[in-house]
């Protein structure tokens, strides 16, 4: 008994000195409408937009493909997948009408030393949609940043009608949409 209340007495004292840990402090809905991610999408959209404008009114219908890696055609991930959607949702506002084209392994051939050219799939599939253009892209990472390409291709040909590229900072929540490639 006698030891029992200078034991409770330390014990109240290491209590008393130890670091609590603060919880991470929570966004809020401001912070979040100030994110740039969306917004850089969306200009992206925008360039390709205005460029196939002349040639490719809205109305008409186009195929958007899921972003690939770069360094793995065959693989995404949920930034990839996140751009894309972000990027026919842009178009949709500009009233182009899409057709979703989630991510499969045959959008890509390589030809050659690099060259990236549309499947004989992908050109099917827009002939059966009646799609004037595919969009897709690729996504590579470096330390510093996210580099992203975006083509509009018209289909029958291969003909790059037009192109946009943009870096995403390598910030924690991108870099977390990345770490999970498929």
């Amino acid at each position: 008994m006698r030891f029992l209340a200078p034991v409770l007495g330390a014990l109240v004292l290491v209590t008393g000195c130890a670091n609590t840990v603060k919880p991470a402090p929570q966004i809020t809905y401001e912070q979040a409408a100030s994110d740039k991610f969306i917004p850089t999408n969306y200009a992206a959209a925008d360039r390709l937009i205005n460029h196939i404008k002349p040639n490719i009114s809205p109305r008409n219908t186009l195929i958007i493909a899921t972003l690939a890696n770069i360094d793995d055609l065959n693989s995404s991930s949920t930034l990839g997948r996140l751009v894309s959607e972000q990027i026919s949702a842009r178009f949709t506002q500009h009233g182009y009408r899409m057709v979703e084209l989630k991510f499969r392994n045959d959008v890509y051939m390589a030809q050659g030393q690099g060259e990236l050219m549309l499947t004989r799939e992908i050109h099917d599939l827009a002939n059966s949609h009646s799609a004037q253009a595919v969009i897709v892209g690729t996504y590579a990472e470096s330390r510093d940043f996210v580099y992203v390409n975006l083509k509009v291709i018209q289909p029958n040909t291969n003909t790059v009608l037009a192109v946009s590229d943009f870096a995403l900072p390598m910030n924690d929540n991108n870099r977390r949409m990345l770490r999970r490639a498929r």
